[in-house]
């Protein structure tokens, strides 16, 4: 029967967290706490010779490092292994593995740098080491490429060869596929090992696949961290294999160390910048792409989450999806956003709308309801069209809703699909989908923000750049007071931001040199009362 081990590596993953900045005292805690649990490695971290040594830091430049960040812990792990980012620290910085007191090294690598990689670790093979060859992305083989590259690996024979799922795309079926190529393929002696992450919520239940396949000539050896801490998505939780190993293969891990080292090390760490699941790095996967794309085209300021992956989902070509290309991610965003209506023909068609009618522009602030009457009489003798701003004004209808923010249009759903709403047309920008048909219109968001301004996304300035578009020249504001830093600011209190009470005297300044300065082209007539008609000097004392 074939032998399970287990490796921690949180303070190597784990440290994509924090750069690595655990601090002296959190080293020796975990490595200490580790070596309690029983568990068969423990990765202390990167070998890189472009780190100077940071006795806070588990990433160092070589393998001296380890006795002077370690060498007065009072407990020692089973075996302590390093890792290597192929082509990140030479030979010289490896010391031969009885002066080092490392035990084992793992060294990580792509598939275009198998052959240089393994020549790499037979090197390190000579110097005493166990070595670990882990094969990045493992998903990027074919069937035909596993047999090969077991085919140099067995050249070397490496301690271990690691399967590493670097983008969380595996799932039980494929992962054991892909475990039983090599398993058929590489010499008995080689262990082999499973590192998972968590993009799709398998890293677990992957690990649970690899541990009880039964039909394997070789050990095994899975991977975990404290609390799944580590890069993307983390990783499979170490607390839960040691249990599962525990109660159903015989194993004796200790499992109070390692919540003891969670709670007095790792929850501060996670509170801080937390780890896991998340719709970030579920749309990478599930798009078979390099994270980059996504933080790329989050940056854009631009996209709905449905737009995002449709966007990810047309990348090209297939093999720089998963290595990532700054310049196909930029053509991919060109490309898609020029397939879509343009600003101009949408600004040209409401113009259409709203030729020949007076614009009501209508905001949520207190005196639209303080002020109801003046609005009624402006509405009864002018026959406006009127557009309000992230809600339905039910007291007075409205001919369009401008909504900027998902959340608000959720809000307003309910009051959109009431008798007598039924026409009322959607005017969003482009991080808004809609729940059935299409919105009326819909204008690139980007190019609507305040990008110099601390508060960026102000609706009522993107709707007036909306209307200048569409050549409106006279726009009436009501409901729109501006911001109180001592009482709220809207009629409905559910629709208050915190930031308002720190902010109101910048914003209403703000909104005033917007409105009569930045567009001094067009006029602006309040029926309500607004401060941002007050002199510039007075709005520190408006409220």
């Amino acid at each position: 029967m074939a032998d399970i081990k287990l490796l921690d590596c949180t303070l190597r993953d784990g440290g994509y967290v924090n750069d690595w900045q655990f601090g002296h005292s959190n080293l020796i805690s975990i490595y200490e706490r580790l070596a309690s649990t029983g568990v068969d490695y423990v990765e202390i971290g990167f070998l890189d010779d472009r780190r100077p040594l940071d006795i806070n830091r588990s990433i160092f430049p070589d393998t001296s490092c380890y006795r002077k960040i370690w060498g007065k812990a009072k407990a020692r792990p089973k075996k302590v292994c390093a890792m290597i980012d192929y082509g990140t620290c030479s030979l010289e910085h490896i010391e031969p593995s009885a002066e080092s007191g490392i035990d084992a090294i793992r060294v990580i690598f792509k598939q275009h740098k198998l052959k240089d990689a393994m020549a790499f670790c037979a090197e390190v093979k000579k110097l005493g080491y166990e070595v670990f060859s882990q094969l990045v992305s493992v998903t990027t083989y074919s069937d035909e490429d596993l047999v090969e590259m077991c085919k140099v690996v067995n050249e070397v024979e490496p301690a271990a060869l690691s399967m590493v799922d670097t983008y969380g795309l595996l799932e039980p079926s494929s992962l054991l596929h892909i475990f039983s190529i090599i398993d058929d393929n590489l010499k008995p002696g080689i262990t082999i090992g499973f590192h998972a992450h968590n993009n799709f919520q398998l890293a677990y239940a992957n690990c649970i696949a690899f541990l009880s396949r039964k039909e394997t000539r070789h050990d095994i050896l899975a991977d975990g961290t404290l609390y799944g801490m580590g890069k993307s998505a983390g990783n499979a939780p170490l607390e839960l294999l040691a249990m599962q190993l525990n109660e159903h293969f015989g194993k004796d891990y200790k499992i109070d160390p390692m919540l003891e080292a969670i709670e007095e090390s790792i929850m501060d760490f996670y509170k801080k910048s937390p780890w896991g699941y998340k719709m970030f790095f579920y749309l990478s996967a599930k798009n078979k792409c390099h994270p980059t794309y996504v933080s790329d085209y989050l940056k854009k300021d631009n996209l709905s989450i449905t737009d995002l992956d449709k966007v990810l989902s047309t990348i090209e070509p297939e093999d720089e999806k998963l290595l990532y290309n700054a310049d196909t991610s930029a053509k991919t965003y060109t490309d898609y956003m020029e397939a879509l209506p343009s600003d101009e023909e949408q600004a040209k068609l409401l113009a259409q709308e709203l030729k020949g009618r007076k614009v009501l522009v209508m905001g949520p602030g207190k005196n639209i309801k303080l002020q109801e009457g003046k609005v009624q009489d402006f509405i009864r003798t002018n026959d406006p069209v009127v557009i309000s701003i992230n809600y339905v004004p039910e007291q007075f209808g409205a001919d369009f809703v401008f909504t900027t923010k998902a959340s608000r249009y959720l809000e307003m759903t309910d009051m959109l699909h009431e008798e007598g709403n039924g026409a009322i047309k959607i005017i969003a920008t482009s991080n808004v989908t809609s729940k059935t048909e299409s919105f009326a219109y819909t204008f690139n968001r980007a190019p609507l923000l305040e990008q110099s301004e601390d508060f960026k996304d102000n609706s009522f300035i993107m709707l007036i750049k909306i209307l200048k578009m569409a050549g409106i020249k006279t726009v009436y504001c009501a409901g729109l007071d501006g911001y109180s830093t001592n009482e709220s600011n809207y009629y409905n209190p559910k629709m208050e931001y915190s930031f308002v009470k720190n902010y109101a005297r910048y914003l209403n300044r703000h909104m005033h040199d917007c409105l009569y300065k930045e567009n001094s082209d067009m006029t602006f007539e309040f029926v309500t009362y607004s401060v941002y008609t007050e002199e510039e000097d007075s709005h520190d004392a408006a409220f």
